[in-house]
């Protein structure tokens, strides 16, 4: 009887098929498990609107996701991580979904460590969370909820937040995961003053096509790793559900909407990263007719 094959070994005979193509076998390989995963890179952006009130032009917003602890990312790099994120002085922090890979089967007794980690993260404005696909997974809904509030970040759950700063005023929201929780742009905006600069995380990016409903002018997303394997001449590799329309970097939707897609941190179902470095963004909002 033949063999069954999991997505997990058709990715990883794709990987090393395509690598052989190329004429970059072992070498490559191992570049690609070792050493790409752990070269974070750091990429700087400067968003501009109208629509940012002077009290929030150069305010420095830190965005990190898809850590995916316990698949080959560990306390210990989180920790580095948090370093890293404080080094950078941010005014606000997001994270934007999987903190870890599969909380069902991650010890019990590393959930308290993780909170102390992330609770030494830095930001006098505040620091913001959603959920990803992977925290509602593996019965994770609570467990995560918990470990972020102890690390001393609030979720944004379906709803939005004015943040004011000397009596000038921006929009923070947030939705629940795309594929397997509940979003809900209705619910999330129903008494948001769009008048003011409004700000939407959103684990999966191809959601932004139903973000345009709503005159959001930035989208923060993650969920895709960028591809994680990018191949010249291929492309990605690896585009999940509600990531492969867009998959990394900046794009704009419809008129005006802003969408920011962050490779993320950590790997899952492959531990490999090829052509696609880690990454944490850093963006300073400007105002456009501030000179």
């Amino acid at each position: 009887m033949a063999k069954k094959i999991t997505r997990r070994s058709f990715l990883k005979r794709f990987l090393y098929s395509s690598l052989g193509v190329f004429g970059i076998g072992g070498g490559t390989y191992y570049y690609a498990k070792f050493l790409e995963p752990s070269m974070l890179k750091i990429k700087e952006e400067s968003i501009y609107s109208p629509k940012l009130p002077e009290s929030f032009t150069g305010m420095k917003i830190v965005h990190f996701g898809d850590t995916h602890l316990g698949f080959h990312y560990s306390l210990n790099q989180l920790e580095k991580l948090v370093d890293q994120i404080n080094q950078l002085n941010p005014d606000i922090v997001f994270f934007t979904g999987d903190l870890i890979d599969d909380p069902k089967i991650y010890p019990p007794n590393q959930f308290q460590t993780c909170s102390e980690i992330l609770s030494a993260i830095k930001a006098p404005f505040g620091k913001f969370w959603i959920y990803g696909n992977h925290d509602h997974g593996g019965y994770g809904t609570d467990i995560i909820k918990d470990v972020m509030k102890l690390g001393g970040f609030q979720l944004l759950q379906n709803e939005a937040i004015e943040m004011e700063q000397n009596s000038e005023k921006i929009n923070i929201g947030g939705l629940d995961d795309v594929m397997l929780g509940r979003p809900d742009l209705d619910r999330t905006f129903e008494t948001t003053n769009f008048d003011h600069f409004t700000i939407l995380l959103c684990h999966e990016p191809d959601f932004a096509d139903q973000t345009i409903r709503y005159p959001v002018d930035v989208q923060f997303s993650g969920h895709s790793h960028g591809g994680q394997i990018q191949i010249p001449l291929i492309g990605y590799v690896i585009t999940p559900p509600f990531a492969e329309k867009y998959v990394e970097g900046k794009h704009t939707i419809g008129d005006s909407l802003q969408l920011y897609i962050t490779r993320g941190i950590g790997t899952t179902r492959l531990p490999y990263r090829f052509l696609c470095k880690p990454e944490i963004n850093v963006y300073t909002l400007e105002n456009s007719q501030i000179d």
